[in-house]
């Protein structure tokens, strides 16, 4: 069976993507670094094919080890979700460079130790790496630089990969526009939001995103069939990054 890398997969949009791909057949890895949320998927989907590694995605080291060991427990790695990211949305005169780092090194640099490090294995089984990044990389709202630029560069780590990297494996990208997820966390966070018919309209689609229209997304490309997309970049938000809008 085919292991798919999940990082911060324990909550959110990644959650949804393990889930998803588990009820595909694909043996799952879930790598992240909050322990709360790990216990709380590991007790609620129990399953063999499914196992949890504690990894900080902006050490090398934790990353390499996790990676190794997942190999090791399923004899394969033929995906890899980089879906770890964190916000920190504060007036650039007030965000300190240590938060910056922070944001630029989990959303960014830990995508790129998570594919040097899996890279050979997917070598080995021509896999395919998927990036998450956003649509703050072409659009953003005040006091995001350091998420929007981490986001931004996703996107061009993203066809460099996929130069270096092919044909064996091939790289892309999906950027979500507002996908709830408020639901989806830990129970100590998890708050989930009232939607207003007004929220679901301002969406050309109709409604706001579910992590659901992402994990359909993250199946579509990690799908052999469709080996001759790579490099490329899908922009999942209903719409929204198309409309015109007037104050």
């Amino acid at each position: 069976m085919k292991n798919i890398i999940v990082t911060g997969g324990a909550q959110g949009i990644g959650k949804v993507i393990s889930q998803q791909l588990l009820k595909k057949g694909f043996c799952i890895s879930v790598l992240d670094i909050d322990e709360e949320a790990i216990r709380e998927f590991r007790d609620a989907n129990y399953n063999e094919i499914i196992e949890f590694f504690c990894t900080d995605v902006t050490n090398e080291e934790s990353v390499r080890k996790s990676i190794n060991a997942s190999f090791e427990e399923f004899g394969n790695i033929s995906g890899l979700i980089n879906n770890a990211a964190i916000q920190i949305d504060k007036p650039l005169t007030e965000l300190t460079l240590e938060e910056w780092n922070r944001v630029i090194g989990t959303n960014l640099t830990g995508a790129f130790l998570c594919a040097k490090h899996a890279a050979p294995f997917l070598k080995d089984s021509k896999g395919s790496i998927i990036n998450i990044s956003s649509t703050r990389a072409f659009q953003s709202e005040p006091n995001t630089e350091a998420y929007s630029a981490s986001k931004g560069g996703i996107l061009a780590l993203t066809h460099a990969l996929a130069m270096s990297l092919g044909p064996e494996i091939r790289v892309n990208c999906i950027s979500p526009g507002w996908i709830d997820v408020s639901g989806i966390k830990k129970k100590s966070k998890s708050n989930q939001i009232e939607l207003s018919e007004a929220d679901h309209l301002q969406h050309p689609a109709g409604r706001v995103g579910k992590p659901e229209d992402i994990a359909n997304m993250v199946l579509f490309l990690l799908n052999p069939e469709n080996d001759f997309i790579t490099a490329q970049n899908f922009i999942i938000d209903g719409g929204m990054t198309k409309k015109m809008i007037y104050v």
